[in-house]
């Protein structure tokens, strides 16, 4: 079997501030033959996600990431020719992989879902708000929900299994378009950060008996914020900081361990991998809450693989809405 032909993108200058076009580069390159055990596999859909912007990347490496690929040629007697898996290949058109490291996509409820929720609402970021909000913050019906980037891929679905368990929310939003989206799937009370004023006054309005839970997607002052109007035996989860991703210098924020020590808060870090034994759990019953209608989903997909870039900068900036989705 010849060499297949396909692209790739790498990074061309290391980040520092703003993610701009300048940081990457599109490359052409040539894919040899599957060997014994291998697979040969062909990019569908992509995922662009926050955390690439700090996975310690250097430059002329591949950025990192996960895809949504179709066989093309197999050596492993488990992978079928034409077959769907998901593969950590990073953002590439073409690339070979070991049978053991890729995995066949869910078998979805329905025939009718996109097979880019392998990306999104089943796949790592609702794996994410699933694992880190149920273990970590331990939600109980009638307590009172925090969640900041809650129009994020991770925070939307956050919201709706806060729902789902009986929970008041509070999801926090970077515009008026967002802000609705947030009322359309559930939240009890959705909010313009850009908007509001002084948080700490917006968030004694809205929860005036105080905040049980917290799932934490941006960090900085606005979190340490959030702790402060924590109720007793509070507990938090901390899944991303992506206020300060593109700062030059780390920023700094209001202590916030007289917080954690008077309130007794449960500060939890969130890393999806520690629960892969656990993922058909997850699987199983957001499959079901997704048929039940009571888990929504949003994908903001950007077609053709030379725009991921361009893609991946609008996760900064505010721009998407929904998971971003790339559609080779």
């Amino acid at each position: 079997m010849a060499a297949t032909t396909g692209k790739r993108i790498v990074l061309a200058k290391a980040f520092d501030g703003d993610v701009t076009e300048r940081n990457f580069r599109i490359e052409s390159i040539q894919v040899d033959a599957p060997q014994d055990g291998e697979v040969l596999l062909e990019a569908v859909y992509l995922t662009v996600d926050p955390y690439m912007r700090v996975w310690g990347i250097q430059e002329g490496e591949l950025m990192v990431g996960e895809q949504v690929a179709k066989v093309l040629a197999s050596r492993d007697k488990n992978i079928a020719v034409g077959s769907l898996v998901q593969a950590q290949s990073g953002w590439t058109t073409h690339s070979v992989a070991k049978g053991s490291d890729v995995t066949p996509i869910p078998s979805f409820t329905s025939p009718d879902w996109p097979k880019s929720l392998a990306l999104g609402v089943l796949g790592m970021p609702g794996k994410t708000a699933y694992f880190g909000f149920l273990d970590s913050c331990r939600p109980k019906s009638g307590e009172t929900v925090v969640v900041s980037g809650a129009a994020g891929a991770v925070g939307a679905v956050v919201g709706q299994i806060a729902k789902i368990k009986g929970c008041k929310v509070i999801g926090f939003a970077g515009s008026d378009k967002k802000v609705q989206y947030l009322k359309e799937i559930g939240y009890d009370v959705a909010i313009n950060y850009k908007t509001m004023g002084d948080l700490d006054k917006t968030l004694k309005e809205a929860a005036p008996k105080g905040i049980d839970c917290y799932f934490d997607n941006v960090g900085g002052e606005f979190s340490s914020t959030v702790l402060y109007n924590m109720n007793v035996k509070g507990r938090v989860c901390v899944c991303g900081s992506i206020s300060a991703y593109n700062a030059k210098v780390r920023p700094k924020a209001s202590i916030v361990q007289p917080a954690i020590n008077r309130q007794r808060l449960s500060v939890q870090g969130m890393m999806v991998y520690d629960y892969k034994e656990r993922f058909p759990e997850a699987l199983k019953d957001m499959m079901e809450w997704i048929q039940q209608g009571k888990l929504k989903y949003q994908e903001h997909v950007t077609n053709g693989f030379q725009n991921t870039p361009k893609a991946f900068m609008q996760l900064f900036t505010g721009e998407n809405f929904g998971k971003a989705i790339i559609k080779i």
